[in-house]
């Protein structure tokens, strides 16, 4: 996992906060600084926040849990779409549905319903019915698909909430709240960071700062699901060798004390006769 640079961060203009008149008093630990009205945050102290999400990432990757990515605002929808996508994590992009995290079970019936239009529509008698009735299960299955596509393959709850804006995702750090889950976010200086578990203080409002930062998470995530497929590895070979212990220690006794294999005993005519009485 690369490092995360002070400079790499200047560049994506992590430190531009909101306007001093907007800011949230709980912020004051992580503002550098106030330039022309607006608050300069502390890119140290970005690094040192960073570094200890990323740790807890890893950690639950290496897990074999599952991190949901939310982030709805026009800035950071196709740059966590395209990133979250190569560690095959879950992600919404577009409105937050109410309750996904507290009514799961409902939504999990919505994506049960999307599956089986799937199904319907690749049946051979979709074309026998009507065409308002193929263009309506059409509409119904993109609409479903806009809404819950990302998260299909999310059969239980996640174990982890990583959000860009949380002033924006209320709604999703809330339910996240009440179900004990941990919560990671990107928090400028018009949040409360009391309310996320690990805030990662930096500019959300510019792709290029969320872009950094999401990239130096997904690597941490990357390094967790590699270290599970070593670990997998390890495991099967320690057991195939234990296998071979056992299997050699089975032979051990039906070898002679020169290392030679024992031959099995021949029948003599005083045990032949035994046998016959």
């Amino acid at each position: 996992m690369t490092e995360l640079k002070f400079e790499e961060l200047l560049d994506a203009g992590c430190h531009f906060g909101h306007l001093k008149r907007k800011w949230n008093p709980k912020m004051a630990p992580y503002i550098f600084k106030e330039h022309n009205g607006i608050h300069v945050i502390d890119l140290q102290k970005t690094i040192a926040k960073a570094e200890e999400a990323a740790a807890a990432l890893k950690q639950i990757a290496r897990s074999g849990k599952k991190v949901l990515f939310v982030a709805t605002k026009k800035q950071a929808k196709d740059v966590v779409a395209e990133t979250v996508k190569t560690v095959d994590m879950p992600f919404v992009t577009e409105r937050w549905p109410g309750g996904m995290l507290t009514n799961f079970t409902t939504i999990r019936k919505a994506v049960k319903k999307m599956n089986n239009l799937d199904q319907m529509m690749h049946d051979k008698d979709f074309n026998n019915i009507s065409k308002r009735e193929r263009l309506q299960v059409q509409r119904e299955r993109a609409k479903l698909d806009k809404n819950l596509g990302s998260i299909a393959d999310l059969t239980r709850l996640p174990s982890a909430l990583f959000v860009i804006d949380i002033n924006k995702e209320h709604i999703a750090v809330a339910e996240a709240r009440r179900l004990n889950i941990p919560t990671f976010a990107l928090v400028d200086t018009n949040c409360n960071p009391d309310l996320i578990d690990f805030p990662i203080p930096a500019n959300d409002d510019a792709s290029k700062s969320i872009a950094a930062i999401l990239r130096y998470m997904v690597e941490a995530i990357q390094e967790g699901l590699q270290e599970r497929m070593l670990d997998k590895e390890n495991n099967n070979v320690e057991e195939d060798k234990g296998e071979d212990v056992e299997n050699a220690e089975e032979t051990k006794g039906e070898t002679r004390e020169d290392g030679r294999p024992r031959r099995p005993r021949r029948k003599t005519n005083a045990t032949n006769n035994k046998d016959k009485e």
